[in-house]
């Protein structure tokens, strides 16, 4: 008995052993960003997603998702912001933010938002100077993707400086279908869930959940 205890315990120990060295050269697989700054980053904030149906000429009424948010540059040096925004929807699929949405949309919004500071988001992109009095207001919109919203996600990207080039196990690059090595950059994922919108679409109330920062 007292052999068996001492196998036991001694095969107890390989195995952990074996897990503790294992779970690093996992971890590769998922590149998370650091734990401190590695890269200049710009202050972010922004409001919940808001629905808004919108009559658009040649098409009629038409249901647009979108986000206003604001961009401070706080580094202690120019930046630029190349503004990129993906909404997951409940099923899954990808939709990159304004994409042929009319003026009218936006112009709606900046109505329905009051803020005469509120600007589109091409105009956005490009140089941030430094400072709080330097400060952008902009949205980013969407054509409704789905009638239910249901649990979604929108990846924030732009913010950050820090990347990562991917590697596999034996740290060979990653290539993508174009043959160029993979980059994930620091992004931030927000996200959200609607409680029984396929009844009344936009009428209920979005729950904030908590957001964190990604390789992506």
């Amino acid at each position: 008995m007292r052999q068996f205890r001492t196998l036991a315990l001694t095969s107890f120990c390989l195995i952990a052993f074996v897990l503790a060295a294992y779970t690093p050269l996992e971890a590769k697989k998922f590149p998370e960003p650091s734990s401190y700054p590695l890269a200049w980053e710009l202050k972010f904030e922004h409001g919940k997603p808001k629905r808004i149906v919108v009559d658009v000429p040649g098409t009629g009424p038409t249901a647009y998702w979108y986000l206003t948010y604001t961009v401070t540059n706080l580094t202690d040096a120019e930046q630029t912001f190349l503004p990129d925004f993906e909404m997951v929807s409940n099923e899954g699929k990808v939709y990159l933010s304004d994409r042929a949405i009319s003026l009218k949309v936006f112009e709606a919004i900046k109505s329905a938002e009051g803020n005469r500071f509120l600007e589109p988001s091409r105009k956005v992109a490009g140089t941030i100077h430094i400072g709080e009095d330097q400060a952008r207001d902009s949205v980013a919109i969407w054509e409704e993707p789905e009638s239910r919203m249901g649990s979604f996600q929108i990846y924030v990207g732009g913010l950050s400086g820090e990347y990562v080039e991917l590697t596999d196990d034996e740290d060979k690059p990653v290539l993508d279908k174009s043959g160029k090595q993979v980059i994930l950059r620091k992004t931030l994922e927000l996200n959200y869930e609607i409680y029984g919108d396929e009844v009344s679409p936009g009428a209920d109330l979005v729950h904030a959940k908590p957001e964190k920062w990604v390789m992506r």
